[in-house]
């Protein structure tokens, strides 16, 4: 699967507006690694790029083609940089922190305060019981 020719184009805008130029890559090519059969092991495909001015470094190993691994090296490459630069956040460190706070731990105040509220509530559907007839 390649890649289309707009997808290039746009990932070469991004780049010329964050001022990653191509001079400033280290770009290598290491031998892949993990699941995938005995073919990932024996080819060069997993790509390393790192961004010289900031020290960003990123490896990328998602596909089976070069190809198509130096271009989402390079749009990750671009998000690292964005977010460290315009503090944006990516949709993947969006999924991040919203997993972290569904873990955290609730403070004995907030439970405390959840559990008033249950109270109120409870109260509040028991006086709309229909009363019992003897």
């Amino acid at each position: 699967m390649t890649v289309s020719k707009e997808k290039k184009e746009a990932l070469e805008r991004r780049m010329e507006k964050l001022e990653i130029y191509d001079d400033d890559l280290i770009e290598k090519f290491i031998l892949g690694s993990g699941s995938g059969g005995q073919k990932v092991n024996k080819t060069s495909s997993c790509v390393y790029l790192k961004h010289i001015p900031t020290g960003i470094e990123v490896k990328c190993q998602k596909d089976r083609s070069r190809e198509m691994n130096r271009f989402l090296a390079r749009r990750e490459l671009c998000e690292k940089i964005a977010h460290k630069i315009h503090r944006e956040k990516t949709k993947k460190q969006q999924e991040i922190d919203k997993i972290r706070q569904q873990k955290k731990r609730r403070s004995r105040r907030l439970k405390q305060k959840i559990l008033e509220e249950k109270r109120k509530h409870s109260e509040t559907k028991s006086l709309r019981k229909k009363v019992e007839e003897e």
